[in-house]
């Protein structure tokens, strides 16, 4: 089976072989069904119906007493899983979730996702389970629950209402813990304890924080926390920093923590890094439709931007600028991009000629005004 599963990789038809698969994954040691589910996740897929064969061994295997055999059923049924199977085996995955062993709770609760993405209609099954794994300790567990109900979030509006009435507290302590505790080595990362269930987390809460007030207010304490505490100076806290920001202008926060989001924005245009620079040119023109003053404070740093030797950056920082212009800074911002098309690359004038013609042509205040402006580009392009 093993040297199948190699002519598989090699791109050679292994048809042939799908029902030895299914015969080792009926056998009962522990080997034969490692090798049978090994090749089940590589040779067929949800569209086979042979597949609908291998339902009955998942079921035994799911309630089996060994928990590596449930482990193998988990992870096969989490790559394979039809619509129909996930109808039959569904409870099965549910009970698990509420096994002591976080192995197998960790594999149910991302076999569950598997499911409520291939029946959204069983959501509702697993909405108990789900807030009530938050409590667990085990980060493992965390970040696959925490997974798992972002996706009933994004399955069912009842999931969804559910999940704002009992885990927001859950969330905000989960929050709390890991940005406050001290150093664990199985979950540090430069520093940072488990950025990765930061991540999780701080998406959840913007799901279940957007046009909600009340969801939004329990978490506006927990996310100024990670924004003022989290250190700037590793990538891991960037990427947290860069979520919080995320989730701040995706929910209904208040104006304070947004005004506090564009400005850790405003830093990162300032680092060396320029898919940190992108990234936040990039959340800066969202920021726009939010809190167009709170942006206007980091113009000068955004045009620094569109000076810069990398093009994404340049271009981005352009469109960036573009949006910034209105009746009151028009003339100086259109001065800056006036003298920096004498200067700019060949490759780039284009762009900049086009945004400046285009702010001239809405902009203008008067007739001389425009005329100038259109002369001195007419004149260096």
């Amino acid at each position: 089976m093993a040297k199948l599963m190699f002519i598989h990789m090699l791109g050679y038809p292994t048809h042939f072989g799908q029902m030895e698969c299914l015969k080792l994954i009926a056998a009962s040691g522990f080997p034969e069904k490692r090798i049978g589910y090994l090749g089940l996740t590589l040779l067929l897929d949800e569209r086979q119906e042979v597949l609908m064969l291998v339902t009955n061994s998942l079921k035994q295997d799911l309630n089996h007493s060994n928990q590596f055999i449930v482990g193998l059923a988990l992870c096969a049924l989490g790559n394979i899983c039809s619509a129909e199977m996930a109808r039959d085996l569904a409870p099965e995955v549910e009970r698990l979730l509420q096994t002591r062993d976080p192995n197998t709770k960790k594999k149910a609760a991302l076999c569950s996702i598997r499911i409520v993405r291939k029946v959204p209609d069983l959501a509702e099954n697993f909405m108990g389970s789900a807030a009530s794994l938050l409590k667990e300790k085990h980060h493992g567990v965390l970040i696959s629950v925490v997974q798992l109900c972002t996706e009933l979030c994004k399955a069912s509006r009842e999931a969804l209402e559910y999940l704002r009435k009992h885990s927001v507290e859950g969330l905000v302590r989960i929050l709390r813990d890991v940005s406050n505790s001290s150093y664990a080595p199985e979950y540090d990362i430069a520093g940072i304890t488990d950025p990765f269930l930061h991540i999780r987390v701080l998406r959840l809460m913007r799901t279940l924080g957007q046009g909600d007030a009340d969801c939004s207010e329990h978490v506006n304490d927990i996310l100024a926390q990670v924004a003022t505490k989290t250190e700037s100076n590793k990538n891991a806290g960037n990427a947290i920093l860069y979520e919080c920001v995320e989730t701040i202008m995706g929910i209904e926060a208040t104006s304070g923590l947004r005004v506090l989001a564009i400005n850790i924005l405003g830093r990162f245009l300032s680092n060396r890094d320029n898919n940190i620079r992108y990234v936040a040119l990039n959340m800066l023109m969202k920021a726009m439709a939010v809190d167009t003053l709170a942006v206007q404070r980091h113009r000068v740093t955004i045009l620094e931007c569109v000076k810069d030797a990398d093009v994404s950056i340049r271009k981005r920082a352009l469109e960036l600028v573009y949006l910034l212009v209105n009746d009151t800074n028009v003339k100086p911002l259109t001065k800056e991009l006036v003298d920096y098309l004498e200067v700019s690359d060949d490759d780039f004038k284009e762009d900049l000629t086009a945004k400046i013609c285009s702010i001239v042509e809405k902009f203008s205040q008067d007739k001389l005004w425009y005329l100038d402006q259109m002369f001195k580009v007419l004149t260096l392009f």
